[in-house]
């Protein structure tokens, strides 16, 4: 037995040291923030290259995955959300991974076969205080007219920000979630296909609110040494998202992807992702100061698994209603 498991540990290391790039699927705000600082760490730690691409947002990712069903180019995926990840299994580009080291997370709940989760945040609304002196404290409050025109949202079928907003007002409305929209829909700006695009709206003045998460106000006080960006839960209750990592069917190289699956469990990826990610590690990590002013989650509210079942339905509904045709 000894022999053979040494043999399968040289076959291993043969692998890897052989399949040397890693090529890692996201969106755009890792690529050009926390990648930058675990890549490195990764690469040195197993002697190989990652190459990172983005294609937008998650939704937008996650559809040139499934582009590529046949011949994946991808060995990770980093970014589906507890909306997109059941869309990519049901088109069966994932593949079940259990990281040996999974004792670290500290919401096992948070766990699914075909996702690692690495960070977790509450939708909020976010406005510029220094531009909304009345600021909504509920949903009945974002369809108000003092708001015509003034919030950004991300498009639910391209956004996992944007999908968990959506999911967000079906939590709060059920099957009556649709009625809500059509009277929001004078309240919108505009409809961004990702969350960066919205924030830089909001950051260039363009825009005075926009649907962010809650942890926008620690990184207004981080930025600018005061909240100037203030999130808000609605008194409804929160919607919490998840974002995962996940192998890919059919992956070029599987084992490297499996220790990456590994690696975002560690410190060296989680005490990285406050500061970069804006949302919560899920281990044990110390928070920075700028995390006391996240506001409390004191309700927490869900859509049931048919929900999810029934995305593609339910996001063309809201394309007729929202886009028109």
């Amino acid at each position: 037995m000894k022999k053979l498991l040494v043999t399968i540990s040289v076959f291993f290391v043969f692998l890897i040291a052989f399949a040397n790039e890693l090529v890692v699927y996201t969106y755009d705000s890792f690529v050009s923030g926390i990648g930058q600082k675990i890549v490195p760490v990764f690469e040195k730690m197993y002697g190989c290259k990652v190459k990172l691409l983005s294609f937008g947002d998650a939704g937008a990712v996650l559809a040139r995955l499934i582009a590529e069903k046949k011949n994946p180019r991808a060995d990770v995926i980093i970014g589906l959300d507890q909306g997109l990840l059941p869309k990519a299994i049901k088109a069966g580009v994932l593949e079940r991974y259990t990281p040996v080291n999974l004792s670290l997370l500290k919401y096992q709940e948070l766990f699914n076969e075909y996702g690692v989760p690495y960070d977790f945040g509450s939708i909020a609304i976010v406005y510029n205080k220094e531009k909304i002196q009345n600021p909504p404290e509920s949903f009945n409050d974002l369809l108000n007219p003092q708001f015509k025109g003034k919030i950004v949202v991300e498009d639910p079928r391209t956004s996992s920000t944007g999908l968990s907003f959506l999911l967000w007002t079906i939590a709060v409305y059920g099957d009556k979630y649709l009625d809500f929209w059509k009277k929001f829909k004078d309240n919108i700006l505009t409809i961004t296909p990702g969350w960066d695009e919205a924030f830089e709206m909001l950051e260039s003045g363009e825009a005075e609110m926009m649907v962010s998460y809650a942890t926008d106000g620690a990184y207004s006080y981080y930025y600018y040494g005061s909240i100037t960006y203030v999130p808000v839960i609605m008194k409804e209750g929160a919607f919490v998202q998840v974002e995962y990592a996940s192998l890919i069917k059919n992956a070029r190289n599987p084992e490297l992807a499996k220790r990456f699956l590994e690696f975002i469990l560690m410190n060296y990826f989680q005490k990285e992702v406050p500061l970069n990610q804006w949302m919560l590690p899920v281990t044990q990590t110390e928070l920075p100061e700028a995390f006391s002013y996240v506001p409390e989650i004191k309700k927490t509210l869900q859509v049931s698994d048919e929900i999810y079942d029934n995305l593609e339905e339910i996001l063309k509904e809201w394309t007729k209603v929202i886009i028109g045709g």
